[in-house]
């Protein structure tokens, strides 16, 4: 059996130039170890980040000493393996240069045997500055003059995370290190390079085929032991490197909402005459096809993920990378987050390209959350020059990342880079390069990596860009076929209600940005920082003139805040009111429309940004949002001049039967009118049930001013399951009374259970907590005159709801504290 010795843990790391060693975690990053050691001040505080760029104009070397066991020392072949080397580096082992690595994408193996002795073995790899490489390659290639968003010139010749370089959500932080574990792998004569699955699907019936791809020669069984869903073990064996398994009443794997997610366990061993394994691997799989479907139809052609024959609406969010310092992330951590995704009803996850591939734990959780990926390559928002080099380089990137995830059942789609190939049709800074840098893009994306993604995964589909019609530069972001970025709203400064004009077949970025809340800007700024046009609150923005966005289409929307902590929460209300525009409108046309994907889920570092949760974990207005536009089944109004018409959704797999209120109050919370409707929407399918046509009437000027929708629907046994909320005119204009709440807390288990109360009519009702992170079954929502509301807070007890406790509503804007 192969034999691993670990080389994780505590290093020691010195500038190259000479600086005192300190101690360095590994797997971690110089930046980890210069906080650790109090070298350096925090980067994500106030305006720290402009220094700590700075330390990566030099070099630093990571070193250690190791001794080798007998056991391992005596066995035929010694690897060494580093799982990520971020980036320029440089190793030697016992004084001897073994490694020259300049992709933080790759795996890097070495042959070392020959070099090693029993005891004091010397590791040392030198990290070069990232920030002299890329002025160099800038410098040496004059003919590429764009750089991406909040980035700099040269990145795109270096294969390191190109968000550590700056995007318009994060800072220039180009961190390095010895970022995923290392070791020595010892074996004797044959090693398991990797393992391929392939399924294939009849009627109730599943194929696999396993095939071992091996190093070395050695006499050997394939032997594979298949354990089932329900813990049910069967034994497959083949001379050779391949073998078929029978699957008897295979369970599908299914996205979420659609069914369980059944997985099996492949145990893969190379095994010996006496069926002692040389080597083995474990592989974890579900059973289910995929494909994107671009079936023709009225509209042009769809584009939808059809998973087990099913055409499903994806719902959900772009992932970026959870951290600057990559040693800050952890299974925990990944299951947090994407947890809070299923919590908010999604069944889809777009990798976004300008970061890094994911570790294994994140594809682990979305098999077992049922969150279909988007898994772009990383390549994002840049131009690349395709040396013979480069394209070594990038085929080598490809191979070690799509062997070590292709067999995921969560992934959907392997995407060729991020807004490239609009890039080259419409943006002028792109535009304007050369036909032979053209060229190359098509060489890249459409040839290189489509090939190698056809040789690495081949039952996966690939997609050559996003947005894109097909590739070949034809209309990209064409809203007739393929996958569009809209941000006409936000970017183009376009009211929200622009979405209600555009009819994607797949939306897979649309965005508003918003600040974070108060808990998470204090803890980078001080008070005299608190306006949100300081230098410190600037720095933590990206976005060029991100502020002015915001405080433009608050005027469009919103009374002026008077206060700093009320512009944070009229931006997250802001945030969240655009997105529900967009999802709501493109789930009422169903079949059209087929994804809805907003920019973004997440931040890497506390900022001004367009994630639904902050750096810190915290549900901004926008989660709360998303939880109740991507539910299951919903129900909405479409306004549009005098009339607004009422639209059920149901995205689940049987008839939804209901009843449907549509009720029409007064800004205060008197009642006008109630209409109650029977409905019966089929599965995977939105109707429209009802249409109020009237003009609001009224002695006074401006009668819509005064005019609210409330919008609810209760299954047959009368349980609620949606409900929504639809103002006659902008809220800056609604003649709200001022609202008394009020509320009450007894615990229930682990968990506080609050009654809210509202004598009028409240809008845009957010609950927090002082210091606690508390989290909220239900938040940023309406209250009702006399009608009590019930919402869990997670985690919470009653001393720290009653001591902490802060309420603010729409009406409270414009107003002092």
């Amino acid at each position: 059996m192969k034999d691993f010795l670990s080389l994780n843990g505590t290093w020691v790391l010195k500038e190259a130039l000479g600086q005192t060693n300190i101690p360095a975690k590994v797997p971690g990053s110089v930046l980890e170890a210069l906080l650790a050691a109090g070298l350096t001040p925090d980067p994500f505080d106030r305006e720290n980040e402009y220094a700590a760029l700075r330390l990566f104009d030099r070099d630093y070397t990571f070193k250690t000493t190791f001794a080798v066991p007998e056991d391992v020392l005596s066995r035929e072949m010694i690897d060494l393996v580093f799982w990520g080397l971020d980036t320029l580096a440089e190793v030697t082992l016992n004084g001897e240069p073994i490694l020259t690595a300049d992709n933080m994408h790759r795996t890097w193996r070495v042959a070392v045997k020959h070099l090693l002795r029993p005891v004091d073995n010397r590791l040392s790899v030198t990290l070069r500055s990232p920030n002299q490489f890329i002025a160099k390659a800038a410098q040496e290639n004059p003919d590429i003059t764009y750089d991406g968003s909040g980035s700099v010139m040269g990145t795109s010749a270096l294969r390191k995370a190109h968000y550590m370089f700056g995007w318009d959500w994060g800072p220039q932080l180009p961190d390095t290190g010895i970022w995923r574990p290392c070791g020595l792998e010892a074996y004797d004569a044959l090693r398991l390079d990797s393992v391929d699955i392939r399924q294939h699907h009849g009627e109730n019936a599943v194929r696999l085929d396993v095939t071992a791809q091996t190093q070395g020669d050695a006499p050997h069984t394939l032997r594979v032991r298949l354990t089932a869903p329900d813990g049910t073990v069967s034994e497959h064996r083949a001379a050779g490197d391949a073998l078929s398994i029978p699957v008897e009443k295979p369970r599908l794997w299914q996205p979420r909402g659609w069914g369980e997610q059944a997985l099996y366990t492949l145990e893969i061993s190379l095994v010996d005459q006496a069926d002692e394994p040389l080597d083995q691997t474990t592989r974890r799989i579900g059973l289910r096809t995929v494909e994107i479907s671009q079936q023709p139809d009225a509209w042009g052609s769809e584009f939808c993920f059809k998973v087990n024959g099913h055409k499903i609406f994806s719902m959900g969010a772009d992932y970026i990378p959870e951290d600057n310092l990559l040693g800050r992330t952890s299974p925990e951590r990944t299951r947090r987050l994407l947890m809070d995704c299923a919590e908010a009803n999604f069944n889809t996850i777009r990798v976004w390209g300008g970061g890094y591939y994911p570790e294994d734990w994140f594809f682990d959780l979305c098999d077992e959350l049922g969150l279909m990926v988007w898994l772009d390559l990383m390549y994002a928002c840049n131009i690349y020059k395709l040396t013979e080099a480069f394209e070594a380089s990038i085929l080598a990137e490809t191979r070690d990342n799509l062997l070590r995830v292709r067999h995921h059942a969560s992934i959907c789609v392997i995407c060729g880079n991020n807004e490239m190939e609009a890039g080259w049709c419409d943006w002028p800074a792109v535009v304007s390069h050369s036909a032979a840098l053209k060229a190359d893009y098509i060489k890249q994306f459409e040839y290189v990596l489509q090939k190698a993604s056809a040789q690495y995964a081949p039952q996966l589909p690939y997609w050559p860009s996003s947005p894109s019609s097909g590739g070949s530069f034809d209309d990209p972001n064409s809203y007739d076929r393929g996958d569009v970025h809209c941000w006409d709203v936000w970017h183009g400064l376009k009211p929200f209600e622009d979405y209600r004009e555009k009819f994607p077949r797949y939306c897979s970025e649309f965005g508003f940005e918003s600040f974070p809340s108060l808990k998470t800007v204090s803890a980078y700024t001080l008070p005299e920082d608190r306006n949100i046009f300081s230098r410190v609150m600037e720095s933590h923005q990206k976005c060029v003139g991100g502020n002015g966005k915001i405080l433009y289409y608050l005027s469009q929307n919103y009374r002026y805040p008077m206060t700093f902590a009320h512009v944070l929460y009229a931006s997250q209300l802001l945030q969240a009111e655009a997105m529900r525009a967009g999802v709501e409108h493109w789930r009422r046309y169903r079949g059209r429309c087929m994804g809805a994907i907003y920019w973004q889920l997440n931040d890497c570092w506390p900022v001004a940004s367009w994630a639904s949760i902050d750096s810190f974990g915290r549900w901004k207005a926008l989660h709360y949002a998303a939880k109740r536009f991507f539910a299951p089944v919903l129900i909405s109004g479409e306004r549009k001049g005098k009339a607004l018409r009422v639209n059920v959704t149901n995205e689940t797999l049987e008839t939804f039967r209901g009843k449907a209120e549509v009720r029409l109050i007064t800004a205060g919370g008197k009642p006008i009118r109630t209409e109650t409707l029977f409905v019966d929407i089929a599965p995977l399918t939105a109707a429209w049930v009802y249409t109020l046509a009237d003009e609001p009437e009224g002695s006074e000027l401006h009668p819509q001013d005064d005019v609210a929708c409330i919008l609810r629907l209760t299954d047959e046994e009368g349980h609620a399951v949606s409900e929504n909320c639809e103002l006659y005119s902008q809220p800056k204009f609604m003649r709200f009374a001022k609202p008394a709440i009020t509320w009450q807390v007894r615990q229930q288990g682990a968990d506080a259970l609050l009654t809210l109360r509202s004598d009028a009519f409240a809008w845009g009702v957010w609950l927090d907590t002082d210091t606690a992170d508390c989290r909220f079954s239900d938040n940023s929502l309406f209250l009702l005159p006399d009608e009590e509301k019930q919402i869990m807070v997670q985690g919470a007890s009653v001393e720290t709801i009653e001591r902490e406790l802060s309420i603010t509503s729409i009406w409270d804007l414009g107003r002092e504290e």
